[in-house]
C-alpha cells in the first residue's frame, strides 16, 4: 500500500503546517488546525492528474515543436468589463482563456464588484456565476438591491468542480465566476474543502478549463491577516492575473491593485467607491485623495507617485511630537516603517536634525499604500515642516528618492508627474535636480525648485 501523508491545515485560511498547533500563525484563529491524511497515489504516465484525466483535460491541447519565429505575435482579443478602472487593472480588458483570481478581506466588495460586472456583461456574452458561499436567494437580493439587470445572468449554487465542469460543457459560457475557490472541492481528493490539496487541485482544473475552452475564469480568493492570498503559493503561480481588492472597513474607497498580470502592467491600480448602489469607479483618484482643508497645517505635503501606468497625487502627513519618556515611537500607515528609520538617520547625519526625543507618525491620506522610493523626499519635507512648525505652500508638490549619503536621486517618469500636478493647479515643485525639465520641454505655469542634497531641502523649508 502507498503510504499516506499527514498535513495540518487551517480550516479558516488554508495555511499548511508541519505539526499541530493551537493558533494559526497566518490568520490568528484558534482551534482551527485540522489533521488530514492524504493518500499518495502511484505515479501516472503522461504527468496528468486524476482529476484532469477524468474530466477530459489530459491531452486536450495538442502541442508541437515550433520555431520561435513561427509564433504569431498578433494582439490578443480583449473585451471590456464595463468598468474602465477594472479594465486598466486587467491590462486593457478581459482576455478569453485567462484565469484570474480576485482576493480581498471579508466585506471588501469582491462579490459585489464581480456581480455588477457580470450582470452588465451578460447582455453581450454567456456568463455563468457559480456561488458556493451564498445561496441563490442572497445573490438575487443583492442584485435587486443594486438595481442590476438580472434577466441574462446564469447562476448556480455548487461546490463540486466536477459538476461545474458539466455545467460549463452544457451552457458553453464565455465567462465563468467561481465564488470562492476556498469552498470548491474535487471528489477524488481525500481532504476537506479549503485545504491545501483541494485548493491547489481545484485551481489547476479550473485553469485548465479556461485554457482548453477559451473561457475567461474569475476565481474569488480569501486573504490572510497580513493581506496575502490564502492557500498554497502555487495558486498565484498557476493563474494569469492576481488582483487584490484593498480597503479599510471604515473607508468608502476601495483600491483594486494588480499583483501579477501576464497580459499587462503589474502594480496597476483602480479606485472605486463603495456606495449604496454598489461599486462606483473613480476616474480621477488624485482629486479624491487631495480633498484637503482650507487651512494647511505643518506636516502636510503632496507627493506625485507612479502607480502602474499613470501618476497619482496623494497627500502625506507627518507629525513630530516631543517625547519625555525616553522611548520615542515610530509609526507609519501606508509606507514602510523600516525606510522611515533609515530616512531619520540620513536626516540626522546630513542635515543635523536629531529626532531621538521625538515621536514620529507618518500617514498616507486615503488609505493608499505607497511602495516606491519617490516618497522619500516628501516624507522628509513633511517631517521637517512638522518639526519646525512651518507649513509648506499649499500649491507645492514634491517627489524624489533619498540616498544614504544625503543625495537626492531622480525617479522615473518625472515629466509625467509634473504635468499631472500642473493639471491640478500646483504652481511649485521641489524635485531632484536630474528630474528638472529641460528648457525645450518646460512645464507651463510651474516653478521648478531642483535640489541635490537633503541639506538644501532643510534650508528651503
Amino acid at each position: 500500500m502507498a503510504k499516506s501523508k499527514v498535513a495540518y491545515v487551517c480550516s479558516n485560511c488554508g495555511a499548511e503546517f508541519s505539526k499541530w498547533q493551537g493558533q494559526c500563525s497566518e490568520c490568528g484563529q484558534w482551534n482551527c488546525i485540522t489533521e488530514f491524511r492524504i493518500p499518495r497515489d502511484p505515479p501516472r504516465s503522461g504527468g496528468a492528474s486524476r482529476s484532469q484525466d477524468r474530466l477530459g483535460f489530459a491531452g486536450s491541447l495538442t502541442s508541437r515543436i515550433q520555431k520561435l519565429s513561427e509564433i504569431s505575435t498578433e494582439q490578443q482579443y480583449r473585451f471590456s468589463s464595463t468598468f474602465r478602472e477594472f479594465d486598466r487593472v486587467l491590462g486593457g480588458g478581459i482576455i478569453p482563456g485567462a484565469a484570474m483570481i480576485v482576493g480581498g478581506h471579508p466585506g471588501a466588495g469582491k462579490s459585489t464588484l464581480l456581480l455588477q460586472t457580470m450582470c452588465h456583461l451578460a447582455a453581450q456574452f454567456r456568463v455563468l456565476y457559480v456561488t458556493g458561499e451564498e445561496s441563490l436567494q442572497q445573490v438575487a437580493l443583492r442584485a435587486r438591491r443594486l438595481q442590476l439587470p438580472v434577466d441574462q445572468l446564469n447562476v448556480v449554487s455548487e461546490t463540486s468542480v466536477e459538476n461545474i465542469v458539466a455545467f460549463v460543457e452544457e451552457l458553453k459560457p464565455q465567462i465563468v465566476v467561481i465564488d470562492s475557490i476556498q469552498v470548491m472541492h474535487l471528489d477524488d481528493i481525500a481532504s476537506a474543502p479549503g485545504s491545501v490539496s483541494q485548493v491547489r487541485e481545484c485551481a489547476a482544473v479550473l485553469t485548465r478549463l479556461a485554457k482548453t475552452r477559451e473561457i475567461a475564469v474569475f476565481m474569488v480568493g480569501h486573504v490572510t491577516k497580513d493581506g496575502t492570498l490564502a492557500g498554497p503559493k502555487i495558486l498565484e503561480h498557476c493563474v494569469d492575473c492576481s488582483i487584490l481588492l484593498e480597503g479599510d472597513s471604515d473607508s468608502r474607497f476601495r483600491t483594486l491593485r494588480c499583483l501579477k498580470n501576464r497580459f499587462g502592467a503589474v502594480n496597476e491600480i483602480g479606485v472605486f467607491a463603495m456606495t449604496g448602489g454598489g461599486m462606483r469607479e473613480i476616474s480621477n483618484p488624485s482629486a479624491i485623495f487631495l480633498n484637503r482643508s482650507e487651512e494647511i497645517s505643518p506636516g502636510s505635503c503632496v507627493m506625485a507617485v507612479w502607480e502602474g501606468t499613470r501618476p497619482m497625487l496623494v497627500e502625506l502627513q507627518a507629525l513630530a511630537d516631543s517625547n519625555k519618556s525616553g522611548n520615542a515611537r515610530r509609526l507609519t500607515v501606508g509606507t514602510d516603517s523600516g525606510r522611515l528609520a533609515m530616512l531619520l538617520a540620513v536626516l540626522h547625519r546630513h542635515a543635523g536634525m536629531n529626532m531621538y526625543d521625538q515621536d514620529v507618525f507618518i500617514n498616507v491620506v486615503g488609505g493608499v499604500r505607497v511602495e516606491e522610493t519617490s516618497a522619500d523626499l516628501p516624507l522628509l519635507a513633511a517631517l521637517i515642516s512638522s518639526y519646525r512648525d512651518r507649513p509648506l505652500p499649499r500649491d507645492m508638490i514634491c517627489f524624489g528618492e533619498v540616498g544614504l549619503s544625503g543625495e537626492i536621486r531622480p525617479v522615473p517618469s518625472g515629466q509625467e508627474r509634473l504635468f499631472e500636478a500642473a493639471k491640478h493647479g500646483f504652481k511649485k515643485a521641489v524635485i531632484p535636480k536630474d528630474n528638472a525639465p529641460s528648457a525645450s520641454h518646460p512645464v507651463p505655469g510651474m516653478e521648478i525648485v531642483p535640489v541635490s542634497r537633503i541639506s538644501q531641502l532643510a534650508d528651503l523649508i
